[in-house]
């Protein structure tokens, strides 16, 4: 079966519909699809598997090709997906066809930095203009813009367009400049603050939380912590004379005698048969 896009880009026929009414975790995918795509094309591919693609994005091919089948592309059988025509419809879908201006708001360390982030561009993004409340921030130059102050954005955001807002300012001042970008029309909004912003309906919000991702990752990692030890536990308790959880057996110190006791009678045994260093058997055990 062949693959479909939407008319109006290339002349081709067959279109998906305008607006696909695609569920958020889909669309939560489709950048990482497009990611991979791009790196793919630029590599040299011209088609690729779904396997080969659900792959390089990090996710389940038969979730992929569920995916990419609500924008109206099945591949082709033996063959793949044409890569640049995938790019194609998943920008189109995204409204990445058209450059979107965006305004920063916050320059301090992290608005610093996002200001010079050279990826927006490439992705289809436009710093168009950067906004602070501090005088003493205010006249600043980064990466060719002037910073100018927050009393300037209803101008600005009509002058240039402004489709997306993206706040870089302490929680204690995200909700006033949120309901600033607001009031100069801006619809839509990234949010870098650490708080929970209250919108008007037709207003959508992304939340980044740096501090909520590392939380949920020391979670992970207390999870394997966890899982060591208690796989640690039950090596030991296989060690002849371990760790003895018979009813009236255990003591506090199961761990240390039975590890001690597999290596006494380990070393004990060695000396025996005069196999000079302590060989393989409890001693690799009690330290797996």
């Amino acid at each position: 079966m062949s693959q479909h896009r939407q008319p109006g880009t290339s002349g081709r026929v067959d279109a998906v519909p305008a607006l696909p009414d695609l569920p958020e975790a889909t669309v939560a995918r489709l950048p990482e699809y497009l990611r991979a795509l791009h790196a793919l094309a630029e590599s040299g591919h011209e088609t690729v598997s779904s396997e080969g693609l659900a792959s390089a994005a990090g996710v389940n091919s038969a979730k992929l090709r569920k995916d990419l089948s609500q924008l109206g592309s099945y591949g082709t059988r033996g063959v793949g997906y044409d890569i640049n025509l995938l790019i194609e419809q998943i920008e189109y879908v995204l409204g990445l066809t058209q450059r979107r201006a965006v305004a920063l708001v916050g320059v301090g360390n992290l608005g610093h930095a996002l200001a010079g982030y050279a990826g927006f561009v490439s992705r289809g993004f436009r710093i168009a203009a950067l906004f602070d409340a501090d005088a003493a921030r205010v006249g600043e130059q980064i990466n060719g813009l002037v910073v100018r102050h927050i009393s300037e954005l209803p101008a600005v955001a009509a002058q240039e367009a402004i489709a997306i807002g993206v706040i870089a300012t302490p929680a204690t001042a995200a909700q006033q400049v949120a309901d600033q970008l607001v009031a100069a029309g801006v619809t839509s909004i990234l949010n870098f603050a650490p708080c929970v912003l209250t919108v008007p309906t037709g207003v959508d919000v992304r939340k980044v939380d740096l501090a909520i991702e590392l939380q949920i990752l020391s979670f992970h990692e207390h999870r394997k912590s966890a899982s060591f030890h208690e796989h640690r536990k039950s090596a030991l308790t296989a060690i002849p004379g371990g760790l003895d959880t018979t009813a009236g057996g255990a003591t506090a110190n199961g761990f240390a005698a039975g590890a001690d006791a597999a290596l006494h009678r380990g070393a004990d045994a060695a000396l025996h048969r005069g196999a000079g260093p302590l060989s393989a058997g409890p001693a690799e055990a009690v330290g797996s």
